[in-house]
C-alpha cells in the first residue's frame, strides 16, 4: 500500500524495526490461507482466517455458493491476502507512531 510506504518513511530506524517485528508476528500467511482454501474453502475457512467473518458465514450457509464461490475465490485470494496484510501493517505503523510521535519523525 502506498500509504504505508509514505508513513514508513517518517519513522526512524528503531521504529521501523519495531514495525517489521510486530508485522511479522501479526501478518497472515500465504500458505495457511491457501491450505484453508483447499480444505475448507467450501465453508469459507480462508475467509474466517482473513477476518472476513460475514462473508465466511455466507459461504458456510451456502456451501461456498455450491462450490462456485470457492472456485472464484481461487482467483482473488492473493489480492485479499495482500489487502489484509496491508491493513495489518497500517495498524502496526499507527500503533508504533502513537507510542512516541515526536521521536518517530525524522528531521
Amino acid at each position: 500500500m502506498d500509504n504505508n510506504f509514505v508513513l514508513k518513511q517518517t519513522l526512524n530506524q528503531h521504529d521501523l524495526q519495531m514495525v517489521d517485528s510486530e508485522f511479522n508476528k501479526k501478518k497472515k500467511s500465504t500458505a495457511v490461507t491457501w491450505i484453508l482454501w483447499w480444505f475448507l474453502g467450501g465453508i469459507g475457512g480462508h475467509r474466517y482466517y482473513l477476518g472476513y467473518v460475514g462473508r465466511g458465514i455466507a459461504m458456510t450457509l451456502t456451501l461456498g455458493g455450491l462450490g462456485i464461490w470457492s472456485l472464484i475465490d481461487a482467483f482473488f485470494i492473493t489480492g485479499a491476502l495482500r489487502k489484509k496484510n496491508d491493513e495489518i501493517e497500517l495498524e502496526v505503523i499507527k500503533s508504533v507512531r502513537s507510542f512516541a510521535p515526536s521521536a518517530s519523525v525524522q528531521g
